[in-house]
């Protein structure tokens, strides 16, 4: 426990559209401190520069990632980077304790050999990976109360697995007949300039995304 009594928290990549949204929700909880906001590119500004409609709760600066003080100074960590850099992060943090929770695709695949078809990337952290627990609490909620490394699913899957775990659970209906038709905004995309997130592009209409190579498509 922190100084005030509270559970230290860390997040990494706080300045991105899914780390903002953890530092919404996680300053206002009574049990957690934030301890550490991480970044490459937004090391050594204030949060409140990047957000000022969080400034009346966040003093914090945004920090150059350093593993090491991280696992030093908080109990839990939010991984909100792209997907391939939490399973090259997630080991060090477990190792000094930390629950970490992760919120890109790296820890969602028990078997890593889907992981590494669709994403491109090699594992070597396939000990670790098997530790880990899907986190969707509506589903594994015991599991996850235990569990050190946890995967968060993406919005779709989320959207989809709640729909459907009810029906299939009592038999209704068939896995393979199922059709998802899930949408999304175009913050779902990140941050990063592209000519087809931007507004004049984008607004008033709707767009195919990834045909036949959506990453949310392969099955676990």
């Amino acid at each position: 426990m922190g100084d005030s009594g509270r559970v230290p928290v860390g997040i990494v990549g706080a300045s991105g559209y899914g780390g903002v949204q953890l530092v919404r929700l996680l300053q206002d909880h009574p049990n957690l401190e934030l301890a550490y906001l991480g970044g490459d590119s937004s090391a050594g500004k204030l949060f409140s520069d990047l957000y000022p409609h969080l400034s009346h709760h966040n003093g914090l600066m945004i920090e150059a990632i350093d593993l090491e003080q991280i696992g030093d100074r908080c109990q839990a960590v939010f991984l909100a980077v792209p997907n391939g850099l939490a399973c090259d992060m997630a080991p060090t943090l477990l190792a000094k304790g930390c629950k970490v929770l992760d919120l890109s695709a790296d820890y969602r695949f028990s078997d890593l050999s889907i992981y590494e078809a669709w994403y491109g990337k090699e594992r070597q952290d396939r000990d670790v990976a098997e530790t880990a627990v899907y986190g969707l609490p509506e589903l594994y909620r015991e599991r996850i109360a235990e569990a050190q490394l946890i995967g968060c699913p993406g919005c779709h899957c989320t959207a989809g697995l709640l729909a459907l775990s009810p029906l299939l659970k009592q038999g209704l209906i068939i896995a393979e007949s199922a059709i998802i038709d899930s949408k999304t905004g175009t913050s779902g995309g990140g941050r990063k300039a592209a000519v087809n997130m931007l507004l004049a592009e984008a607004d008033q209409s709707i767009g195919a995304y990834n045909v036949a190579r959506h990453r949310h498509t392969p099955r676990n």
